[in-house]
C-alpha cells in the first residue's frame, strides 16, 4: 500500500484531510485515530505532527506526505516538493526594532532569533551571509526586547504582534510557504501518479466553475471569445432556430464578470455550476 503522512493537528490538518476526501480517499472519522487504511485505493494514511512528516518521508519510512514548504526546508531532509496544494499560505519575513535595519545585506554578523533555523540557515548560505542563528520554539517577537537577538525571522500575517513588540518588517520575504505534497528524490513515479492527478483535479475544480448559457448563433463567435474553455467550448443547437447552447469551464474568480459581459452581449439563461472534481 502507498503510505502517506497527513498532519494530525494544526492549521494544515483539516484542509489536508478534506482535500484527500475530495480526491476520493477515505479519511479518519475519529481525530484520535493514528492510522486510516483505504483498501479500495490501496493507500494507508498516517496522522503525524506536521513538523515530523518531512523526516518520515525523507528517511523512506513513508512514501509521501502533506506538510508545509517551510517545514520541508527547515528539516533539510532528502525529500522534494511534488505539488503545491494551494492552502496554508504563510510568509516568512525579517523584523527588527523600528528604524534599525533596512535590507537583508545588513543582517550579516547579527543574532537572528527564529523557530525555523533551517529556513534561515539556507537563506544565509545561499547568499554567503554569516550570522548567529538563535533557535526558539515560539514567541520569537520577545527575543529582541529580552536581549537574545538583534532581529527575528518569523511568519508574518497582519504584523500586529510585531508592532506590539516594537518591531517592523524589512527587505524581501525569506520564504513564501504553503501546504505541499512531498516525496523522496528516488520515488517511483508510477506509485504517486494517480494521487497527484486526483489532487490536481481537486485544485482545478476549486479554481474553475462550469458556465452554461444560450446565445444567438450569429453572436456565437463573440460569446465564445469570452468563454474559450480549456480545449474549446461545447456548442449544441437549440430547438429554437438560430440559437445555440454553450458550456465552458471558466475561472471561478472571473465568473461574475464573464456573466455580466455575456448578458450585455445578448446571452440568456446563464448558469454557473460548481465542479467537484475533474481530469484535464
Amino acid at each position: 500500500m502507498l503510505r502517506i503522512a497527513v498532519p494530525n493537528k494544526g492549521t494544515l490538518s483539516a484542509p489536508a484531510a478534506q482535500m484527500l476526501r475530495d480526491a476520493g480517499y477515505r479519511q479518519r472519522t475519529d481525530p484520535k485515530d493514528l492510522v486510516c487504511r483505504d483498501e479500495d485505493n490501496t493507500v494507508e494514511f498516517f496522522y503525524l505532527r506536521p513538523r515530523d512528516i518531512a523526516t518520515y518521508v525523507g528517511s523512506g519510512d513513508l512514501d509521501l506526505g502533506i506538510t508545509g514548504r517551510d517545514l520541508l526546508v527547515d528539516s533539510g531532509v532528502p525529500a522534494e516538493e511534488l505539488l503545491d496544494l494551494g492552502f496554508g499560505g504563510a510568509t516568512f519575513r525579517w523584523a527588527s526594532p523600528s528604524g534599525t535595519l533596512g535590507s537583508e545585506s545588513e543582517i550579516g554578523g547579527r543574532r537572528i532569533a527564529t523557530a525555523y533555523p533551517g529556513v534561515v540557515e539556507r537563506y544565509l548560505a545561499e547568499r554567503d551571509l554569516k550570522a548567529d542563528v538563535v533557535r526558539l520554539d515560539g514567541a520569537v517577537e520577545n527575543a529582541v526586547r529580552l536581549g537574545v537577538a538583534d532581529l527575528i525571522a518569523d511568519v508574518v500575517e497582519t504584523g500586529r504582534t510585531l508592532r506590539q513588540a516594537g518591531l517592523e518588517t524589512f527587505g524581501e520575504p525569506l520564504l513564501r510557504s504553503s501546504a505541499i505534497l512531498i516525496g523522496r528524490n528516488d520515488r517511483s513515479e508510477a506509485r504517486t501518479a494517480q494521487l497527484i492527478r486526483r489532487l490536481q483535479g481537486v485544485l482545478v475544480a476549486r479554481s474553475y466553475v462550469m458556465l452554461a448559457y444560450d446565445v444567438r448563433a450569429d453572436l456565437l463567435e463573440n460569446a465564445t471569445a469570452l468563454t474559450p474553455g480549456i480545449e474549446s467550448p461545447t456548442v449544441s443547437p437549440l430547438h429554437r432556430e438560430g440559437w445555440v447552447a454553450v458550456q465552458a469551464m471558466v475561472r471561478r474568480a472571473e465568473a461574475h464578470r464573464i456573466m455580466d459581459e455575456l448578458y450585455e452581449l445578448g446571452a440568456r439563461a446563464i448558469l454557473v455550476t460548481d465542479i467537484s472534481n475533474c481530469r484535464l
